[in-house]
């Protein structure tokens, strides 16, 4: 089979990894990686590196600017800082307006200084942070320089509101929404998310994992994009 890029539309409830495993074993190659981790309860564009000459270029195309569209839930604050866990504090909404959201959105654009939630695969001294959440502890973590490269309110509608966001590798969109809640005094969790492009690839290119787990070795061949594409 050819090397390249196989653009999947990865459906909620699966790991990044499940994906990865799943079409391994279809299409019998080991060399296979994804190019950007993506939350389970998370959907859209998983980009997969086919063959050992593309999983060479898997850390450059992890590293490319990425585009979400989403949905938070304001008046409330969790754990994860998405709808997984239980809320620590509920407050009322009814004092925003659009006006004041697209301004709190605003301000989380251009670089910015952001702090890994608890409930994240990154890790303290070995430890996955959420291991540690799990067993209610919360430990300091170290800020790291995001671009956030626009950040936008599409919908309103309280205590819901949709957005759109183009981000660097390592920024979480969970934290966004929360820090733009916090902002507004009230607070705010991810209640959707969808990944629709990673650099210069997009969802509309994508197939879905039970059209590719039931495609032929040769179909899913065909749907292989070279890895010596320009990026």
């Amino acid at each position: 089979m050819k090397p390249g890029f196989l653009l999947v539309d990865k459906p909620s409830e699966h790991t990044s990894h499940d994906v990865v495993a799943r079409i391994r074993k279809k299409i019998q190659i080991k060399k296979i990686g994804h190019c950007g981790t993506l939350d389970p309860s998370v959907t859209g564009l998983l980009v997969l590196a086919i063959g050992r000459e593309a999983t060479k270029q898997s850390a450059y195309v992890t590293g490319l600017e990425k585009v979400y569209f989403g949905q938070g839930k304001l008046g409330i604050e969790t754990p994860s800082q998405d709808l997984d866990t239980e809320p620590i504090s509920i407050k009322d909404t009814s004092h925003v307006t659009m006006e004041k959201l697209i301004s709190s959105a605003a301000s989380f654009e251009g670089l910015i200084m952001q702090r890994p939630p608890m409930f994240s695969a990154v890790k303290k001294n070995g430890i996955p942070l959420y291991k540690l959440a799990r067993k209610g502890l919360d430990v300091d973590r170290e800020e790291k320089e995001r671009n956030v490269y626009f950040f936008k309110v599409k919908n309103l509608k309280l205590p819901y509101f949709d957005f759109e966001t183009k981000v660097s590798k390592g920024t979480y969109i969970r934290t966004l929404v929360n820090d733009v809640g916090l902002n507004l005094g009230c607070g705010a969790a991810l209640s959707q998310l969808r990944r629709v492009a990673c650099g210069p690839f997009h969802i509309s290119d994508s197939h879905t994992l039970d059209y590719l787990l039931s495609a032929e070795k040769k179909q899913i061949e065909s749907l292989i994009i070279s890895s010596q594409i320009k990026m």
